[in-house]
């Protein structure tokens, strides 16, 4: 199937607020000039979330994407001005610190920052007080202050685009109000308005809260919540009188208070002040009626004082000035919030053509209309956009009710500090494997991914931590830990463990083209004997990893295959033979069927030297390793439960995966259990898992390596067999090899053996920020804290002394030759 579209498609942009405008700009650079951006409201400010936005560009988060669609947005609109006026104004951003908590956190952040390449400084109270001297520095532990952040000046970006674009032959329609979106044979083919039909050959809704409706016309599903956040001014202020050049408006950083849920910015002589500290107020798209000639915007709602006032005194107390202002106006502004706090991008799969850019904030937004741009023009975003993907979200996370009940939560949290295990509280349980009540009575303590409740470890098993002599943890990395997991990684290690790994995805290829199907999608040779377990790649054309897979062969035309995510799925549905009818189960055609299996099954890894000594007596076929060797798979039963066994280990011990039905789930697990009792069995959560497969060496897909980079880099090579013939990234691939590569993922020890680090922290060499942890856990059987991270290739050589960042402290760390543990295999295929 090609994914490069005609340089003739003519597109429709759905929204000219700054999505649109900029997504209208970057496509027309890109030499698809026949763009039409449909708009309801008035241009250029047609009353959506962009016509009232304060423009704060905070570029530094957890998500390495956001933080680079925040940088080039910065990058763009700088370049942009309209009678002389910048569409960017670089008055830097200012994080403070109230309490020992947020202070930690910023040094936290000042850790991303130095990670995602955005400078950013630590400040004292007294700094603070020089670029806020309205601050009270009292109150004050210190601050982050980030030069290059700033303002966007919104509107004028959309007409400075617009222009742009327009040169370039594209047109810019206002109230045309969207009535439907038509189609034929799966594809989109126009949208009709109240003022006539546009053919088109792509769409791209950039509407913003109001994405659910256009989506609804598509038959498209968009998970994202529209809430209101109140948004207040003050009086002119004398210590601000004359002060601002009021074209400029704003000298000083962007204030953000977030101990107590709140921003501010300069407006001349005022200050702008936003809360998220009062309650979250969702909005029905569906009741929000277009721009009319009101002068009061759609997205702008009444303001709640009695919401306000708690807000109102906090900022008193930051900035005691304000003791002698008030609010002059206010207002509650609409704007969107997914499950997951992230954006929703791509192209609909049931609705070819019918892409969507929403749940964009400002600060993203040209960065998101570039990667969109290039998604359409040339097939592919030049950055990983996975956490963006909108088939990211399970069925189970698209009901109504999940989305209302995440979204409001997101909001609520936006200023929190969050730790990277904290799980949502709520819906929660959703989605449980059929193991749940058993694990119940062990005493799983669950955190919750993808909707899954996981058990990461069993106070069940605090007995046998009594006595590890660990080193003490901060606060930081033993929250959503236990010792436990120490006690669970060495049972594995010393005797047998059962693991859930329900939550992995599994998928199901079927039909006489099965074989030349997965052949073609996937990098490693899987024209083998049925009975083989491959482990092999999804790239894209670029040769950049999209995924990695197991996949098992269990008949000719049957395979099962062991999947990350659902855009796993949806990559696989889109390039079925002839394109396929498309639906989120499965889809068939041309003899290949594409099936998600994995709510119908469930899985159970029994891992440790004992595992062949607990399996083999509950079957009658032969388990050795001459008859059952290492990546093989075999349909058997064990005791009364049918199950698919596959010789596979993802902590580096001798085991298997077993899988079989969901209702034959319980029993699954009871049987292994009561076998196991002799052997000192126990259930291992995933805190133990994380560590044992660190140890291994075994790569996290989304973690440790995705579409920006190739298999040589990240050290999977292996998984590539170019002589097998033509699949998806070969070409791109020709001339690559692990002596090329320029970066590789690197494995590193701490020095110290009390260091902890949790992920996502700068690598320092020789002094100087060179790369980013991307996993990291302690290795409990080795002693030591292990990182994995991306470095250049100079500096990715064992013995190489680096420093890993973690709250502004430089831990000593060297590169190692992996795997750090077991590097013969001889425990696994004992």
């Amino acid at each position: 199937m090609s994914r490069t579209p005609a340089p003739s498609s003519r597109v429709v942009v759905i929204g000219a607020g700054i999505v649109g405008c900029s997504l209208a700009d970057e496509l027309t650079a890109r030499g698809w000039t026949d763009v039409t951006v449909l708009e309801q409201g008035p241009l250029p400010a047609p009353g959506g979330s962009t016509s009232h936005a304060p423009g704060l560009v905070f570029q530094t988060g957890p998500s390495k994407t956001l933080t680079g669609f925040a940088a080039y947005t910065v990058q763009k609109f700088r370049s942009l001005d309209v009678d002389g006026l910048s569409c960017f104004h670089p008055v830097g951003g200012l994080e403070i610190a109230t309490t020992e908590a947020r202070w930690a956190d910023l040094h936290r952040k000042a850790g991303l920052a130095a990670s995602w390449g955005v400078r950013g400084q630590l400040i004292g109270p007294q700094q603070c007080k020089r670029l806020w001297p309205m601050l009270d520095e009292t109150t004050l532990y210190g601050g982050f202050h980030t030069p290059d952040d700033g303002l966007a000046r919104a509107v004028l970006a959309c007409r400075a685009q617009i222009a742009r674009a327009e040169r370039r032959g594209a047109r810019f329609l206002d109230r045309h109000t969207v009535t439907g979106i038509e189609r034929a044979d799966g594809r989109v083919t126009g949208v009709t308005t109240d003022r006539g039909t546009f053919p088109a050959d792509h769409v791209v809704s950039a509407a913003g809260f109001w994405g659910p409706v256009i989506g609804a016309m598509a038959g498209v599903d968009v998970p994202l919540l529209p809430l209101a956040h109140q948004y207040a001014t003050t009086e002119p202020l004398p210590e601000l009188a004359g002060v601002n050049d009021p074209r400029e408006e704003a000298s000083k950083p962007i204030l953000r208070f977030q101990d107590r849920d709140l921003y501010f910015r300069e407006h001349t002589d005022r200050i702008g002040i936003g809360s998220y500290a009062h309650r979250p107020m969702p909005v029905d798209p569906f009741t929000v009626a277009a721009f009319d000639d009101s002068p009061v915007m759609p997205s702008s709602l009444p303001f709640t004082a009695a919401d306000f006032a708690p807000s109102w005194q906090d900022s008193v107390g930051l900035l005691p000035a304000l003791g002698a202002s008030r609010v002059a106006e206010g207002f509650n502004g609409v704007f969107s919030f997914t499950p997951d706090g992230m954006p929703v991008l791509g192209e609909s799969r049931e609705l070819r053509g019918f892409w969507l850019a929403e749940a964009v904030w400002v600060t993203h937004s040209a960065g998101v209309a570039k990667a969109v741009a290039e998604w359409m023009t040339d097939g592919r975003p030049a950055v990983d956009i996975h956490e963006c993907d909108l088939y990211r979200f399970e069925d189970a996370q698209r009901s109504p009710a999940y989305i209302a009940d995440r979204g409001a939560q997101n909001f609520i949290e936006v200023y929190d500090v969050i730790h990277p295990l904290q799980p949502m509280e709520a819906p929660r349980p959703l989605r449980t494997s059929p193991f749940y009540p058993r694990q119940q009575e062990l005493g799983a303590y669950f955190l919750e991914g993808g909707g899954w409740e996981r058990p990461h470890w069993y106070e069940a098993n605090a007995p046998l931590a009594e006595g590890l002599r660990l080193p003490e943890r901060d606060a930081w990395s033993a929250r959503y830990w236990s010792p436990i997991a120490a006690a669970e990684a060495r049972a594995t290690r010393e005797k047998v463990a059962l693991y859930d790994m329900t939550p992995l995805r599994r998928l199901e290829v079927t039909g006489p083209g099965a074989l030349a199907f997965l052949q073609r999608m996937t990098s490693n040779n899987l024209a083998k004997k049925p009975g083989a377990v491959t482990y092999t790649l999804l790239l894209d054309e670029t040769g950049g990893i999209r995924s990695d897979l197991t996949v098992a062969r269990l008949a000719p035309d049957r395979f099962q295959v062991g999947a990350n995510s659902g855009a796993d799925l949806d990559w696989l549905l889109r390039h079925a033979p002839d394109g396929g009818p498309s639906r989120s189960s499965g889809a068939e055609s041309g003899g290949v069927q594409v099936r998600d299996i994995t709510s119908g099954t469930c899985c159970i890894g029994v891992w440790g030297p004992l595992a062949r000594a607990l399996v083999q007596p509950l079957t009658r076929d032969d388990f050795s390793h001459q008859a059952f060797g290492y990546f093989r798979a075999k349909q058997t039963y064990l005791g009364h439960v049918p199950v698919t066994a596959m010789r596979l280990s993802y902590v580096g011990e001798l085991g298997w995966e077993l899988y079989t039905t969901a209702d034959m789930g319980l029993r699954l697990w009871d049987t292994l259990w009561e076998t196991g009792q002799e052997h000192g069995v126990i259930a291992a959560g995933r805190s133990a898992f994380n560590s044992l497969r660190l140890e291994k060496g075994y790569r996290a897909w989304g973690h440790d390596m995705t579409t920006e980079h190739d298999p040589y880099e990240a050290g999977v090579g292996f998984a590539v067999r170019p002589a097998k013939g033509d699949f998806v990234g070969r070409a791109a691939l020709a001339g690559r090899s692990e002596d090329t590569a320029s970066r590789r993922l690197t494995c590193l020890t701490l020095d110290d053996p009390a260091a902890v680090v949790l992920g996502k922290e700068p690598v320092l060499v020789d002094g100087t920020p060179a790369g980013h942890v991307t996993s990291a856990a302690y290795g409990y059987t080795l002693g030591r804290g292990i990182a994995y991270a991306w470095l250049p290739a100079a500096a990715a050589v064992p013995g190489t002394a680096v420093h890993i960042e973690y709250f502004g402290e430089k831990i000593p760390a060297t590169v190692a030759q992996e795997p750090l543990f077991d590097p013969q295999m001889e425990r696994i295929r004992r």
